[in-house]
């Protein structure tokens, strides 16, 4: 079932929004050269217990896994698409890394994440990371009262697919709220004037997924979580949990 949020609500699912954001700042800025992951896990749960915020990712359970998760992030590095579980890892330089996380506070739940490059850049990385970034500005242009959950989904598959990359088609966005994951799910390519007709205030995780060597298949580690390219070619996270409202997107885990 879809639920529409209040004005209030919004505004409150905002606040979680800050939460989650800031996790986000606090973990890219302590993403050095030699951090292990599980560090950066733990650079997010202090921002989490300073905000007096839990974290919705931290024992989730989804009908896909076979353990629960035991992160409050999900910390992807190089060919690890979404969902890679904060180990001993050290970063090294040029590591593409995507930061996945969320904050619950007062009952509402947040979800973003964001890629980035540590130390020196590979131009391919370079324009992987940008062009992930301009697919979630695509859909989150698209995401205005009147429009379909399809146009979300053609603005994303259009960038991505310009670029040639791969999209893991099995995996996308989806409706944000009380639960980190609710309905409408949200893909990553779809056909525009196709799906649920976006009305004010609906909450969505807007969050584009590409893959650098152009195929769509992807395969799971044997943790249960981590997803990864078949090939061995780098992929790319963003997110943001967006509001549709009669003025426009509303971003709410804008920093």
């Amino acid at each position: 079932m879809v639920e529409i949020k209040t004005d209030a609500s919004l505004d409150a699912m905002r606040e979680a929004g800050r939460v989650a954001a800031g996790i986000l700042t606090a973990t890219r800025e302590a993403a050095a050269i030699g951090v292990r992951l599980r560090e950066l896990d733990e650079v997010a749960r202090e921002v989490l217990r300073d905000a007096g915020a839990t974290s919705p990712f931290l024992g989730y359970r989804p009908h896909f896994a076979s353990t629960p998760f035991p992160a409050a992030i999900c910390a992807s590095v190089n060919d690890a698409i979404v969902h890679g579980i904060p180990d001993g890892y050290r970063l090294r330089d040029g590591d593409l890394v995507s930061i996945d996380c969320g904050a619950v506070v007062d009952g509402w739940a947040s979800d973003c994440a964001i890629s980035f490059i540590v130390g020196t850049a590979r131009p391919e990385d370079q324009r992987l990371v940008e062009t992930g970034r301009k697919a979630l500005e695509a859909g989150i242009a698209a995401a205005v009262v009147g429009a379909r959950i399809g146009d979300i989904a053609h603005a994303i598959g259009t960038v991505g697919r310009a670029a040639g990359y791969g999209i893991p088609a099995d995996f996308g966005g989806h409706g944000v709220g009380r639960e980190m994951h609710e309905d409408p799910p949200v893909p990553n390519e779809g056909r525009p004037g196709r799906g649920y007709r976006l009305r004010h205030g609906l909450v969505l995780a807007i969050e584009p997924m590409l893959m650098a060597g152009g195929q769509d298949a992807y395969r799971e580690d044997d943790d249960g979580w981590t997803l990864r390219t078949v090939d061995g070619s780098r992929a790319t996270h963003n997110e943001h949990t967006v509001a549709i409202t009669d003025d426009g997107p509303r971003v709410l885990t804008a920093p």
